[in-house]
């Protein structure tokens, strides 16, 4: 594995490692989970393994213990086919009272039900897949933990060209479409990954049949809607324009397809700086990478010469997801604000220790003005807050931030950051 990307979660891992005696990897299907954690292993047991399968499901219905026999941390990929093992685990992490004994990974398109939860055991780490930073196409110049550590910025020129970043956008963050020479076999893999979601990985994940062709359709009108607050009652009349789908029905579809890491809506942040009544509460529909709306779609990077519009919103979406992954040593979680006036931060990254950085996206240099404007009036009505509800004021914004598509990135006189997402990083 010579050719490893490094990524940001390694190092989460190794804290998970540190402090629980297994970790759970969990992501959408080719994000490089196994890959990921054979870094980490010094042993493993590939229940895929066809030349070895039949031997480890039968030790392991029989008798799972003997398959922890090995160096340790101790790789168990697609534990699932043998859920027993998740009870030996437990077991012997109670027994040797240890941390950093096993790993394990597996296919998100099957549940498993274990007779006990591991917790305080066997913890759980998310994995997205591959941002600008990781694949090589940002040039981390600019670090988000060092913006709210207060260090300064330099100015700096993004490399990151608008083709190149709408490839990027297209083709998605899957390390196997990064090995890929092509372009056209790069996008396929994102191509692919829909079409196994809709048509196999939908039904597998709980043994339930569901129409591939209806499972299609929900991700075609999610992609419509990506990066918007577009309400379940639009989503569903969408598909049921041409199917005859329930409404529980459509309720069982989104849920499998959350559980599949496919759909990752945006949380709303309510703040008490306007009437209750006034700020859109309501999820931000979005999908865990932006090359899979593109695939839902059936539209090419050629698309995007006639419709900017469309665009503006992958690149939102891609923008969450890079920003998801480069706050998550800082345990970062993202939310948006929207009112029935108009103003809006397109994200909201809230650090652990309450810290946050307001957000605009805004793919080229023409909207960065009304982007910085909108965080400014959302600083302003905080300081307004502030000073009619002493007891209970709001802390202000450590960031504000517009994320760009463009090519130059500084502080402006008015404090607020223009970032490229060519230069940004963890």
């Amino acid at each position: 594995m010579n050719n490893y990307k490094k990524r940001i979660v390694d190092d989460l891992l190794d804290l998970k490692l540190e402090s629980f005696g297994a970790t759970l990897i969990v992501g959408p299907k080719g994000c490089g989970k196994t890959t990921t954690a054979k870094q980490k292993s010094k042993s493993f047991i590939e229940f895929q393994d066809e030349d070895k399968r039949e031997n480890y499901l039968s030790v392991a219905e029989n008798m799972p213990s003997k398959l922890l026999i090995g160096e340790n941390p101790r790789l168990f990929d697609e534990w699932q086919d043998a859920p027993k093992i998740w009870g030996a685990i437990r077991k012997s992490i109670d027994d040797r009272n240890e941390t950093g004994l096993y790993i394990l990974t597996g296919s998100s398109s099957q549940n498993v039900k274990t007779p006990h939860t591991g917790t305080t055991r066997i913890s759980t780490l998310k994995m997205y897949p591959m941002s600008l930073y990781e694949s090589g196409e940002s040039s981390g110049e600019v670090s988000l933990l060092d913006l709210f550590q207060r260090k300064e910025m330099e100015f700096v020129v993004s490399k990151l060209t608008i083709d190149e970043l709408i490839h990027s956008i297209c083709r998605g963050g899957w390390p196997r479409a990064l090995l890929n020479k092509t372009i056209r076999s790069q996008l396929e893999v994102a191509n692919d990954l829909f079409y196994q979601t809709c048509h196999r990985d939908i039904s597998a994940i709980d043994g339930v049949r569901r129409n591939p062709l209806w499972a299609e359709k929900v991700l075609k009108s999610y992609s419509r809607n990506i990066c918007t607050l577009a309400d379940t009652k639009t989503i569903f009349g969408d598909i049921n324009s041409t199917t005859d789908m329930t409404k529980p029905t459509y309720y069982d579809y989104i849920s499998a397809l959350e559980n599949l890491y496919i759909i990752e809506d945006i949380p709303a942040w309510c703040p008490s700086i306007r009437s209750k009544g006034a700020i859109r509460a309501s999820s931000k529909r979005n999908l865990i990478d932006p090359s899979i709306a593109v695939a839902a779609l059936g539209i090419s990077p050629e698309y995007f010469n006639n419709d900017f519009k469309t665009l503006g919103f992958l690149f939102e979406s891609l923008c969450i997801r890079d920003l998801k992954i480069y706050s998550s040593i800082m345990d970062g979680r993202i939310s948006y604000y929207h009112d029935r006036y108009g103003l809006e931060a397109d994200g909201v990254l809230h650090l652990k220790d309450g810290r946050y950085a307001l957000l605009e996206f805004k793919l080229g240099t023409k909207e960065i003005d009304e982007g910085a404007k909108h965080l400014l009036e959302i600083e302003r009505l905080i300081k307004e807050h502030n000073k009619e509800e002493k007891q209970c004021p709001l802390s202000l914004p450590d960031l504000k931030i517009v994320i760009t598509g463009s090519q130059y990135g500084y502080k402006r006189e008015d404090g607020v950051f223009v970032i490229p997402i060519g230069c940004l990083k963890n």
